[in-house]
């Protein structure tokens, strides 16, 4: 993610900020224009402080109300929509009355705007419910039911991707992390993964892509369920991180599909940040410059993944060793052989295909 600017004051503005901590101004941020802006009210509305020469009026998201949304939505006539680019595909939310549901629903929407904000940068589609799409982008947002022991499973399936409220709750999602014996597991990654079972749908199976796909992961034919249970009763086959991106990902064709695409989002997100603080990693000890790089691509505008490897592996070193210093685990705690690199290497050109 980038970084902002308050065009009143010069205080740099992250992505999740509401109020400018220098000038006390509220902030919004633009999807059209990709900014993020104070503004000041006026009247119903909203203007873009500092900017009298700017016509443009917006509203703030529905969900601002209930300090679940930053997005504004510009105001056009009488029908303006209510919800913001990301809030607009959401289908079900909790039961918000429970303190505890609101505050994890809160923090789910975090993760939702920005990974919209990345499909947004890589050109993707997000058709809406309404607009005649074969396969609109549903969220669903649920709770368990305390009066029964089912669970909600985090997934997806036509269009709609359910995420549990518990993926919200750091400790529960530690506790089933090291109970699924998991490297990584966040949030944001579940947004990641489950929205990668989406574009499969969309670019793969509608986008002509299934013989390459096959070629390159597998028959996504073979028996889903079968395949769920011979994991987790046998666990991965041996020798699997020379091939696979994760243990989960050697499960099924559609799952070493969703998290190689994961990780392209993990990657273009963590480089789009890398490059707007400017960083740079350069050991002193690195004769042969396997180590070192400078970040100063934008990635969601290359159309060789190459570039992107370049920046991505000596920065994953760098941050993993920052990570070290602190007594924490790796950042990213993964490991990308060839084959994987292959895969990460498919999904870029079909997103840079579709994006033109």
């Amino acid at each position: 993610m980038k970084l902002f600017q308050c065009q009143c004051c010069g205080q740099v503005l992250h992505f999740e900020n509401t109020v400018c901590l220098r000038c006390g101004r509220s902030l919004g941020y633009l999807p059209g224009p990709d900014r993020m802006a104070a503004v000041e009210p006026d009247g119903a509305v909203w203007q873009i402080a500092a900017e009298t020469a700017d016509p443009q009026r917006w509203r703030f998201c529905k969900n601002w109300e209930l300090s679940a949304c930053n997005w504004m939505v510009p105001v056009q006539g009488n029908h303006d929509p209510e919800y913001c680019d990301a809030c607009r595909h959401n289908r079900t939310v909790p039961d918000l009355s429970d303190p505890d549901n609101h505050r994890r629903w809160q923090r789910i929407e975090v993760a939702k705007r920005r990974l919209i904000h990345t499909l947004t940068q890589l050109g993707l589609p997000r058709p809406v419910t309404g607009d005649g799409h074969p396969e609109p982008l549903v969220f669903d947002f649920l709770a368990d039911d305390p009066d029964t022991a089912q669970r909600v499973l985090t997934g997806h399936a036509d269009g709609v991707v359910t995420i549990s409220l518990t993926e919200a709750d750091d400790a529960e999602r530690e506790a089933m992390r090291s109970q699924m014996g998991e490297a990584y597991r966040t949030l944001l990654g579940h947004f990641r993964h489950e929205i990668g079972h989406y574009y499969w749908d969309l670019l793969v199976r509608d986008g002509g892509a299934l013989e390459a796909f096959r070629a390159m992961f597998g028959d996504e034919r073979a028996d889903y369920a079968a395949a769920l249970d011979r994991h987790y009763h046998d666990g991965p086959p041996p020798g699997w991180d020379s091939t696979h991106v994760s243990a989960y990902a050697t499960m099924h064709p559609w799952e070493d599909w969703a998290e190689t695409w994961a990780h392209y989002l993990h990657m273009v997100d963590t480089l789009e940040t890398a490059a707007a603080l400017g960083m740079k990693v350069d050991p002193q000890i690195d004769d042969e410059g396997e180590l070192s790089t400078g970040i100063d691509v934008n990635p969601f505008r290359v159309r060789r993944i190459q570039r992107l490897l370049a920046a991505w592996l000596p920065l994953t070193v760098a941050l993993n060793a920052m990570n070290r210093s602190m007594g924490q685990p790796d950042l990213y705690p993964f490991a990308l052989p060839q084959p994987v690199l292959d895969k990460l290497g498919f999904v870029h050109d079909l997103v840079t295909a579709r994006r033109g």
